[in-house]
């Protein structure tokens, strides 16, 4: 026969290993839920970014739209980069280049890697068909980003 005192002897300290294993599980599964807030974030910091570049090529496709005359003639092709905008200028094709080039530096960073490139042509029958191309470094995209992303626009004016 068994004594009561020995039986409960045996089942002391039972209850702080499950706690303990409890805290664990929780423990991993808040690291996790961690890990995934902070791919959250580097995934919406990139779709931020082209959807800055997006309406970027968007705002200079309308600011030569207000100038057709100057972009039929191919005053707005050339490239820009985000750290070196230049001098506004007096013309009202250089003032424009000189805002979109400033606008892509404070959007997408300031640096040699994000440039913004101007090319139409006129076609028969139609203004001019252009193309912007936007390139800016997207490093802190994590995985699926890569350093340079780019975002291409063509359109009719």
């Amino acid at each position: 026969m068994t004594h009561p005192w020995l039986s409960r002897k045996a089942q002391a300290g039972v209850g702080l290993i499950e706690v303990l294993v409890a805290v664990l599980v929780l423990s991993i599964g808040f690291v996790g839920i961690a890990a995934m807030q902070a791919r959250s974030l580097s995934t919406n910091n990139s779709a931020l970014a082209r959807s800055m570049a997006t309406v970027a090529s968007y705002s200079i496709l309308d600011a030569m739209r207000a100038d057709i005359a100057g972009a039929e003639a191919g005053n707005y092709n050339g490239k820009v980069t985000a750290n070196s905008c230049g001098s506004a200028g007096t013309a009202l094709d250089t003032e424009q280049i000189y805002a979109w080039c400033n606008q892509l530096g404070s959007t997408l960073g300031a640096s040699a890697s994000t440039t913004g490139d101007v090319e139409c042509s006129a076609v028969t029958g139609s203004t001019a068909l252009c193309t912007i191309t936007i390139q800016f470094d997207d490093s802190r995209a994590g995985e699926g980003g890569g350093s340079a992303q780019q975002v291409v626009t063509r359109a009719m004016l």
